[in-house]
Order: C-alpha cells, then structure tokens, then sequence
C-alpha cells in the first residue's frame, strides 16, 4: 500500500466535490466492514460508483483517502462541538459536560476504522507524524473551549498539554467499553463521571491571588 504525507493542491469543482464526497462516504462503510489493511481501491470504487480514475483523480492512495476521511470528521465533531458548548453557554459544569459529549457520540464503524489504521500508522513512522499532528490539531481547538468553560466555573488549569492527553486517553478507553456492552447506560454514566474527574483533576480553584 502506498502511504502519502502530502498531496498537491486540485483545484475542486462542484462535480469534483460531489465525487470527493461519495468516495468518502463509501471508504467508510469499506474500511468499516472489511477491515483497512484488506481494502482495495476496486471495492471503494464499487461501493462509490465510480472508476479508479475517479479515485485517482482526487487521492492518490488509501491512506490519504483516510486522512481526507478524518479530517472531514474532525471538522464536523468540532463544529458540533462548538455548537452544543454555545447553547449551554453559562451553565453549570455538569450541563456542559453532558452537552460536549452529546457532541462527541461513539461511532462502532468509525472506531473499527480508527483502531485499525493507527495500528497500520504505528508501523509507518511518516505517517504516524502525521497523525500526531493531526491529533495535536484538534486538541488545539477544543482544550481553549474546555480551559474556557472551567474558568468560568472559576478553576484553572495549570498543564492544557497534561490536561489533553487525559482527555484523550478518557475518551479512547471509555469508548471501547461503551461498544462492547451496547443498549447498557452503565458504560455512558462511567464514561461521563470519569471525564468529570479529570477536569476536577487537572483543574484547581481560582484564588483572590490568581485572579
């Protein structure tokens, strides 16, 4: 499989976004359902309905079709979570909490996706660095929305990076215990109550000093 850190920019027509957007939507349920060290470009083009010059003619392999992939969703997860953080606006902390995870649902199809691909980047240096720093992008937007809403509620947080990485860990590892007991609220209201430590965690009061 060939792996891609960088693309030269196409010039994107409605036609060529609409085409860039089918073959996105359908890598999805490909890498999902067969698994994405056994997917093919044909089957992404099956599912799409289109030709290997079409795939061609917007990603040059699999792995930037990923990342393309990822980036779309990351967007998306943001904006959303912009949203739901912005109609709670004031709040108290724990309406706010629920509201950011509303935002962030546990997706099966893209966790199968995700897991597996960064077992395939673990093993590509190149293209572990580039989803490090993809990664590292999205924490760059939402830890100002979150370091924002704690000092409202008057807390700081002395480490954003440490804060960060235990977000992140929070959220992988309550996601697979989410998948594996479906239709159970259990794994949701741990998931909820252990993002709710960290932030107590990685957060203290704002004192008459610090302020």
């Amino acid at each position: 499989m060939t792996t891609t850190t960088a693309s030269a920019p196409r010039r994107v027509t409605a036609r060529r976004a609409q085409t860039r957007q089918r073959m996105l939507d359908a890598a999805l349920q490909v890498f999902a359902d067969e698994g994405f060290g056994r997917s093919t470009v044909e089957r992404v083009c099956e599912r799409a309905g289109y030709t290997r010059g079409a795939f061609y003619s917007n990603f040059s392999s699999l792995d930037e079709l990923f990342l393309a992939m990822w980036e779309e969703r990351s967007q998306r997860m943001l904006a959303d979570l912009r949203e739901a953080l912005a109609e709670v606006s004031g709040a108290a902390p724990e309406e706010a909490l629920r509201a950011a995870l509303r935002a962030i649902p546990v997706d099966d199809a893209w966790y199968r996706v995700t897991a597996e691909f960064t077992a395939h980047a673990l093993r590509n240096p190149p293209l572990r660095r580039v989803m490090a720093a993809r990664e590292q992008a999205i924490l760059d937007t939402i830890l100002p929305v979150v370091v924002d809403a704690l000092g409202r509620t008057g807390r700081r947080v002395p480490d954003v990076v440490a804060l960060g990485q235990a977000l992140v860990a929070v959220h992988d590892g309550t996601a697979v215990q989410v998948l594996l007991e479906p239709g159970s609220e259990v794994p949701h209201r741990r998931r909820e109550e252990l993002f709710r430590v960290v932030l107590q965690a990685y957060s203290t009061p704002v004192t008459e000093e610090a302020a």
